[in-house]
């Protein structure tokens, strides 16, 4: 029998012996339930309108569920009106007031036809959970509706009778809407965010505003998400380059509006210091228009160059500070001739676009200027009191891990990098070296010393400056790649120099014997088990596929950064796992107010349907029914009394 002290704290939730076995009874009836649905998702990059549709559409699935549900009886134009209508019950229900679309006949048909889809998805739930998911103010009568049986002469009067009240009531709107959410909910059990919700688009900090309002959620942290992290954690290199990415995407609004980052003295030191200089490599991609901070874009591209010679200045020093990062090829500013212009990488000089340096200290090219240092402690102090923005990334690191097994599945964001034999490439540190499945956890150690640490303890900053590492070094599993390009982008235009090649794992898990010996080493064993990652976009238009492996590899990068949108062809990838099969729902690029419905792929069947004992949630509630049992023996052999 389990501790006594144990039982004796489960006595204080079930007090007799009958609670016990109803509990026990409402468990096991439980195990025998469909599995709920899963949404896999990875690169966001703040692209919050296409992500939020996604959301609400659950990536295609409202469309099926209005096919499943109504089949040839309803035309396939009024099908795409249903589920536009749910996706966006209040932006749909204002256009067709506005049109004079909506009279009691609407409301009556329309709620029908909701409570009828709101059956058909919630059959998987049990009532309970059901009610768990009903809106306060509406509670009763969805209740009621839901469960109302229409054969029943009685009850369809009853049933006319509700759905009468809510239009005579003036209330019609709401509780269309609050129908709408209700098949949301219950079409998205389980959320997994596989990586970069930051950078490149407008605003991270809507996206994770709606990942915080899912009940259920998990994030595997990705390489753009740690540098976030990294810059509210102390490290300066990562905060320039988050303020880099910003500038160079335009993006003030997530940085000012969004988090509060004041950027003030940033334009000003750049508009001093850049007067004279027009910046034209530094001018930022214009994918998105802010609202509420419109930069001008001269200003906006004096203020990346500020930022990027800043950036450059502070990963120098990391790298000094760290040779065992091994990354001394990345010291270029000491590597440039000034006078002429030109900079020496690999033996062979190449001549800048942008010879004007007007910071640096050619005696000590990586010290910062008294300018710069001063900048640098004032954007230090913006991260670090910036509410919402911490608020934010202690929910990542609450919900987030570097890795995640669950139900067969392997998800990380980028690689568990490989050498070039295909053997698990090793990482040196002060603590030891660390391959494969070791380094993971040695890597989510380090990162969650980087944010709880006390400021004082041992290691700590080697915990802080680690992060910059993991943002872009080669044998960071979050980054995959031989080395970043930074400065060979903004300042050269030799296409070859600016190649960032991948990690060898993105070659051999195209295998099945590399895909099976990366599950072992993760201890996942299963014959449906499956690797799930984001981070490298899926080249549609070129042929690509993203499943790899003989189907145990399931490359899902979101594609929702317009920046990769003419590369890719497509607007990436939501992974689905219900009761059934896989799926893949292929997004369209998002365009407002036209139907950008993503394509569902059936991508392999399950060989029976899965039920919640076939799941790790299964597993769970198999242990706590073992629990029950033994708090019910102890209760009647005597040893804990019933009260």
């Amino acid at each position: 029998m389990r501790d006594i002290d144990y039982l004796r704290l489960l006595s204080n939730k079930y007090t007799s012996v009958s609670s016990v076995q109803a509990e026990i009874i409402n468990k096991q009836a439980l195990l025998s339930l469909p599995k709920g649905n899963e949404y896999f998702f990875s690169d966001i990059h703040g692209e919050y309108e296409e992500f939020r549709y996604l959301l609400r559409s659950c990536s295609g699935v409202v469309r099926s569920k209005v096919d499943e549900t109504f089949g040839s009886l309803m035309k396939e134009s009024d099908q795409i009106e249903l589920a536009r209508l749910i996706a966006y019950p209040k932006k749909t229900l204002a256009k067709m007031k506005a049109a004079s679309e909506l009279d009691a006949d609407w409301y009556r048909t329309t709620i029908s036809q909701l409570i009828a889809i709101c059956r058909v998805v919630g059959s998987k739930h049990t009532r309970a959970r059901v009610r768990e998911k009903l809106p306060d103010e509406f509670r009763h009568a969805i209740d009621e509706l839901y469960h109302v049986n229409e054969n029943d002469e009685n009850k369809k009067l009853y049933y006319r009778g509700i759905i009468d009240s809510v239009i005579s009531v003036g209330a019609g709107d709401e509780f269309v809407t609050a129908l709408s959410d209700l098949i949301q909910n219950l079409l998205m059990n389980h959320l997994h965010i596989i990586g970069d919700i930051f950078d490149r688009g407008p605003r991270a900090d809507i996206v994770m505003d709606d990942i915080m309002s899912f009940p259920y959620v998990d994030i595997q942290w990705g390489n753009h998400d740690i540098s976030w992290m990294g810059a509210v954690s102390g490290n300066e290199a990562c905060m320039a380059s988050v303020l880099r990415i910003a500038t160079s995407y335009n993006c003030f609004d997530v940085l000012e509006d969004g988090y509060g980052i004041n950027l003030r003295p940033l334009s000003q030191f750049a508009s001093e210091v850049y007067a004279e200089d027009d910046c034209s490599a530094f001018k930022p991609h214009l994918l998105d228009k802010n609202k509420y901070d419109r930069v001008d874009y001269d200003l906006a591209a004096k203020m990346c160059k500020a930022i990027t010679i800043i950036q450059l200045k502070l990963e120098g020093q990391l790298i000094m500070k760290h040779p065992e990062y091994n990354l001394s090829d990345r010291l270029l500013l000491d590597k440039i001739d000034y006078d002429k212009g030109t900079v020496k990488i690999e033996g062979k000089e190449y001549s800048l676009i942008d010879k004007n340096f007007p910071t640096i200290n050619r005696e000590n090219p990586f010290e910062l200027s008294k300018g710069e240092a001063e900048l640098v402690r004032t954007i230090r102090y913006s991260f670090k009191h910036s509410a919402k923005l911490n608020k934010h990334i202690k929910f990542i690191y609450s919900h987030g891990s570097m890795y995640l097994i669950r139900n067969n599945n392997l998800l990380f964001h980028g690689c568990i990098p490989m050498t070039k034999d295909g053997e698990f490439m090793e990482m040196k540190t002060a603590d030891g070296s660390f391959s494969g499945k070791a380094l993971m956890d040695y890597l989510n150690k380090k990162i969650e010393d980087a944010y709880f640490m006390e400021e004082t303890a041992p290691g700590k900053q080697d915990a802080v400056d680690m992060m910059w590492y993991l943002w872009c070094g080669p044998v960071s599993p979050l980054f995959g790649k031989d080395k970043i390009t930074t400065f060979e982008h903004v300042f050269l235009t030799d296409k070859e120099l600016m190649k960032e090649p991948y990690n060898p794992y993105y070659s051999f898990s195209h295998e099945e014997k590399y895909a099976d010996k990366i599950l072992e080493e993760f201890g996942v064993k299963h014959e449906r088990a499956h690797i799930i990652n984001g981070h490298v976009p899926v080249k549609v238009n070129k042929g690509e596929k993203p499943v790899k492996a003989n189907g145990k590899v399931y490359v899902i990068d979101g594609g929702m950064s317009k920046a990769y949108h003419n590369t890719t062809g497509i607007a990436g990838y939501t992974l689905i796992f219900n009761s059934h099969h896989l799926a893949l729902g292929e997004h369209k690029p998002y365009v407002q107010g036209e139907d950008n419905v993503a394509d569902i792929e059936i991508t392999e069947v399950m060989k029976h349907r899965l039920l919640i004992e076939d799941t790790d949630e299964g597993v769970e509630i198999e242990r706590y029914i073992q629990d029950l049992k033994e708090l019910l023996e102890a209760y009647r052999s005597g040893l804990i009394k019933e009260r």
